[in-house]
């Protein structure tokens, strides 16, 4: 591995080819913030599909294309006189340190759940009015509802057990398949999944992850049926739901 002085080295070298390539690059020059927005969404989507394949080599790949978006952040910011990459850097620095009283400080903690209920006791004296005031809007939903859940827990708004949320999954599943009306259906469909949710993270299952996990794993069962049925000179549009079935079994053995 790099010792310190060679990953600062490499930090400069990034920031001084951040300089060149907004100065000289007719692409890099036109960038602001909102033509990046999006660019810096598809790399973090991207990144996270490496992260699930535990691809090292491409999540090393990706985690540069994260990086040379915070850098031109902070180089757009330089530019109108409103922050440089030091300043990003100090002021996450002091939000670390001021957030690990146990560490910098006299604190005392004995597990991993007292660190989470001071981080966000601690957000709350830094001025936030809401413990969820940091679930942003845009955030997909169901990591916005395992992030909410979480947010509360540290504050112990928090079912006791594992069982106790899949009692409320059950409860709010009964209540869905009593309703008839189709708005408050689907209301009741959200709960059913806030519930779900709810229970896998204090089942120490991430809902997000799994669900990409299916997927992933769907896409690539029903990809091999497609060649399957190509094989056999089959077309999946003229197949019976039956012998699709069958061809995804196969798929399925193949793919074990």
């Amino acid at each position: 591995m790099n010792t310190k002085e060679q990953k600062l080295e490499a930090f400069s070298r990034l920031l001084d080819i951040m300089d060149d390539l907004r100065e000289k690059c007719p692409w890099d020059r036109k960038q602001d913030l909102q033509s990046l927005r999006h660019l810096t969404l598809e790399e973090v989507y991207e990144l996270s599909d490496a992260l699930l394949q535990e691809d090292l080599p491409e999540i090393k790949k990706e985690l540069g294309d994260v990086l040379l978006h915070l850098v031109f952040y902070a180089k757009i910011g330089s530019e109108k006189g409103s922050f440089d990459i030091a300043d990003v850097i100090n002021s996450l620095n002091e939000k670390l340190i001021f957030r690990h009283p146990h560490i910098y400080g006299d604190v005392e903690v004995q597990d991993e759940e007292e660190v989470k209920q001071n981080w966000e006791k601690l957000k709350l004296k830094e001025g936030n009015r809401s413990v969820l005031s940091g679930v942003t809007k845009g955030t997909p939903s169901m990591v916005k509802a395992y992030r909410i859940q979480d947010k509360v827990k540290g504050i112990g708004f928090e079912f006791a057990s594992a069982e106790d949320a899949w009692k409320k999954v059950e409860e709010e599943l009964a209540e869905f398949h009593a309703e008839t009306d189709r708005d408050k259906k689907e209301q009741e469909l959200g709960d059913v999944f806030f519930s779900l949710i709810n229970y896998a993270r204090l089942s120490g299952i991430n809902p997000d992850s799994a669900l990409e996990r299916t997927n992933i794993k769907f896409i690539s069962r029903f990809q091999k049926m497609e060649k399957l049925a190509l094989a056999k000179d089959l077309k999946l549009e003229e197949l019976s739901l039956e012998q699709m079935d069958e061809l995804w079994e196969e798929a399925k053995i193949l793919l074990k």
